[in-house]
């Protein structure tokens, strides 16, 4: 595999700068961190369930995923504060780029049917959000080890300032956007 955060460096950078026409090199947008959220749903009084989830994202992300405790207690939806919710990790510098890498190069790939990741993902402030069905589409992940099948969530920060320059920069990673609109 070839690194990204290389590639961004020496080519893209620059590709960037003269189609974006932006005159000062720390202005050209750039990812900050890639943060893969799971929400543990009807899962969070099962302790076993709670951790094998956050060991499948801790192998996915190549980095120790916390698992996230309520803030406050909602009634509606039987959660006291401090409960387990769910499981995050948050990616930056070379665990980001090798983790863009694996799910552009090798994850994205191996979904039955895709047809790329859709472009309505962007906040309006340079990030994108967008979620996966399920976790087996990873190579790390072994098939019986895994108690349930649950999807993830998976937000990309950039330093741009705009959609348009967060989608040029996903695009010159190789970012499999959809051709159609969606």
């Amino acid at each position: 595999m070839y690194s990204m955060r290389k590639t961004y460096n020496e080519k893209l950078k620059n590709e960037l700068k003269n189609e974006l026409d932006i005159k000062n090199d720390m202005l050209v947008p750039k990812l900050e961190k890639i943060v893969i959220s799971v929400g543990a749903g009807e899962f969070t009084k099962d302790a076993k369930i709670l951790q094998n989830i956050s060991d499948t994202i801790s192998l996915i992300a190549g980095q120790k995923a916390m698992i996230t405790k309520s803030k406050k207690s909602i009634a509606g939806f039987k959660i006291r504060e401090g409960m387990p919710v769910g499981v995050k990790v948050t990616l930056r510098g070379n665990q980001m780029y090798n983790f863009l890498e694996k799910l552009i190069v090798i994850a994205l790939p191996r979904v039955k049917d895709f047809r790329g990741v859709p472009r309505n993902g962007f906040d309006g402030r340079g990030s994108y959000n967008f979620g996966l069905s399920e976790q087996l589409m990873f190579p790390e992940v072994v098939y019986d080890d895994v108690m349930v099948s649950h999807g993830m969530n998976i937000s990309i920060v950039t330093t741009a300032k705009s959609d348009t320059e967060a989608y040029k920069l996903l695009e010159k990673f190789g970012m499999p956007f959809s051709k159609g609109r969606n």
